[in-house]
């Protein structure tokens, strides 16, 4: 499989929540300008009882504020199902997580990225295409580490055509 047919799904840990801000600006502006390709982008925060907080959000254009729409609904759902279910709007949505729980465990992201983002930290997770990791590392200038799985293509587009087909529901 080529680089072209990869995407990469990163966490960067950060023990100071204003310096995950500042990375996770710094990778939107990547995004509006088209140096990076991403998916989605979240900037969360995990408290001492391990719940996460989405606390802004990207889209593959590079603009903030974009919930749960495809890109980020991807993002969160391969993060924690429950997360993108208790994020989105509808009952729809929170039938997904079992495909998001199956792709988690086929891939082994699921594991990976729930041990990366300890209670009490911030983090960005983000789904980018896989050649533009170089770009990516550069943007990330503060994490204390950073964990990085791979998905392919073809996952990610059938997760994203479920949530579609999900928020397509809610409207009747």
């Amino acid at each position: 499989m080529s680089d072209r047919e990869q995407l990469d799904v990163l966490i960067g840990v950060y023990l100071v929540p204003e310096l995950a801000k500042r990375d996770f600006e710094a990778f939107v502006h990547l995004i509006g300008e088209k140096v990076v390709t991403a998916d989605g982008i979240v900037l969360v925060t995990k408290d001492a009882a391990g719940e996460v907080t989405v606390e802004e959000t990207g889209d593959h254009l590079g603009k903030k504020g974009a919930v749960a729409g495809g890109g980020v609904g991807l993002v969160l759902g391969l993060f924690a199902p429950p997360l993108l279910a208790a994020t989105a709007v509808g009952a729809g949505v929170g039938a997904l997580a079992g495909r998001f729980a199956r792709k988690r465990l086929e891939s082994g992201i699921g594991e990976k990225m729930d041990d990366a983002l300890p209670p009490g930290s911030a983090g960005i997770i983000a789904i980018y295409e896989h050649v533009d990791a170089d770009a990516v590392a550069g943007a990330l200038q503060n994490p204390i580490r950073t964990s990085i799985a791979q998905i392919d293509k073809a996952s990610a587009k059938e997760l994203k055509a479920g949530l579609e087909e999900a928020s397509a529901g809610l409207g009747g």
